[in-house]
């Protein structure tokens, strides 16, 4: 069975990826939580199982894939379901996982990934609007060239776990969208894996300091959600 080692779940964009994934398409593997450290950079402990010190990784049986895009990549070569089945869903899916990947800089940076909160920005920087504009276009892109609900069609993807963290963005900090890119945030939230994201993440009482300082910094808390923090 696969191990997939994550960090928290109310911060880890990056950790959902792959879990999400994993657990939508029915994919059995065991799950295991490293906490970042409040008091110490994560390096050093992740490094322990992680060739670069970072999360998430893949571990099946005497073999390591790191990196989300890595690991979609690996379970891809060993389950179909991961990419769409047509070749021009497939093609378009691994373009837009890829700019996902890669890009949206402007929206990571102003708006982390705290899925227990909720944030009034103090402003939406012109970075930002550019970003959203582009998913917008993106996601539109998808739905309309293959007919929804999901980007590259009828089922749920690689493509769509890559935006699953931005719909959770989208919640946290109350980012305008239109009307079909919103139903589309709302599609990926109502997913039972990304309800049981959000059931454990609330219920996590660790804070990790950096995470916290950049929301504070982005906006006014309007809800903390989350089970009270350790003292």
């Amino acid at each position: 069975m696969y191990v997939l080692h994550i960090a928290n779940k109310n911060y880890s964009s990056w950790s959902l990826r792959p879990w999400v994934l994993l657990k939508t398409l029915g994919i059995p593997f065991e799950e295991r939580l490293h906490p970042f450290p409040a008091d110490r950079p994560s390096y050093p402990e992740f490094r322990k199982f992680s060739p670069t010190g970072l999360v998430p990784v893949l571990v099946d049986g005497d073999w390591t894939a790191w990196e989300s895009l890595g690991i979609v990549e690996y379970l891809a070569d060993r389950h179909r379901s991961v990419w769409p089945a047509e070749q021009h869903a497939r093609d378009w899916a691994r373009s837009a996982t890829a700019e996902m990947h890669a890009g949206f800089s402007s929206l990571r940076n102003a708006c982390g990934m705290n899925v227990g909160i909720r944030v009034k920005l103090h402003s939406l920087t012109d970075g930002v609007k550019r970003d959203l504009a582009r998913l917008e276009e993106l996601w539109g892109d998808g739905l309309d060239r293959f007919g929804g609900p999901f980007l590259a069609g009828r089922e749920f993807t690689a493509v769509d776990a890559f935006f699953c963290p931005v719909a959770y963005r989208v919640q946290t900090y109350g980012l305008p969208l239109g009307d079909r890119a919103r139903a589309y945030v709302d599609r990926l939230l109502a997913l039972p894996a990304m309800q049981a994201w959000t059931d454990a993440a609330l219920k996590e009482a660790f804070r990790e300091p950096g995470h916290e300082a950049g929301a504070m910094a982005s906006g006014e808390w309007t809800a903390d959600l989350r089970a009270p923090a350790k003292t």
